[in-house]
């Protein structure tokens, strides 16, 4: 049994920015990675107090490539507190990638992240999740795959995703 969390929110600084000076005291790097700390630190903390003898709940962290900083901030946690990948489920997407360079307000029409579901996209993006959160990664999922993206008709990202399925041993 797992209980999750979504690093959306907490790996970049302008995810959602609706009353969001409220809760966070800063939006710089070390704030967000503190911040983030914290969270996780609350969900371990919940996790351990949910368990039962018999049953154990696995904190669930979940990241993307488009979420800022996620991964990294997810990687750094779990090795500074020394979390075992049997104590942790960890899943990734790759798809978006954050184009926002740690700003909240962009111009007109520019994006915060970009969609690109190409073969050197993913290439490029699993290894620098690999880099991050590798050993810790269970699930690497397809960030918003749709027909206009290509994704479910390139063969080439297909056996890609079966080759990191298989060397990686990470479901996809």
């Amino acid at each position: 049994m797992r209980v999750g969390l979504g690093l959306a929110a907490l790996g970049r600084p302008g995810y959602i920015n609706l009353q969001r000076d409220s809760h966070l005291t800063s939006r710089s790097v070390e704030g967000m990675q503190q911040q983030a700390n914290t969270v996780i630190d609350a969900l371990f903390q919940q996790s351990q107090s949910l368990s039962k003898e018999e049953k154990k709940l696995i904190p669930w962290l979940d990241c993307a490539r488009s979420y800022g900083l996620s991964e990294k901030f997810v990687g750094e946690y779990l090795r500074s507190n020394n979390v075992s990948p049997t104590d942790v489920y960890v899943s990734s997407k790759w798809g978006y990638t954050y184009v926002a360079d740690w700003n909240v307000a962009l111009g007109e029409g520019e994006p915060h992240e970009v969609k690109d579901h190409s073969l050197e996209n993913f290439l490029k993006q699993v290894q620098e999740t690999s880099e991050h959160i590798g050993e810790y990664v269970k699930l690497y999922q397809v960030h918003s795959a749709t027909f206009d993206s290509g994704i479910l008709t390139n063969t080439k990202v297909h056996e890609a995703l079966n080759k990191c399925r298989e060397e990686k041993g990470w479901k996809i």
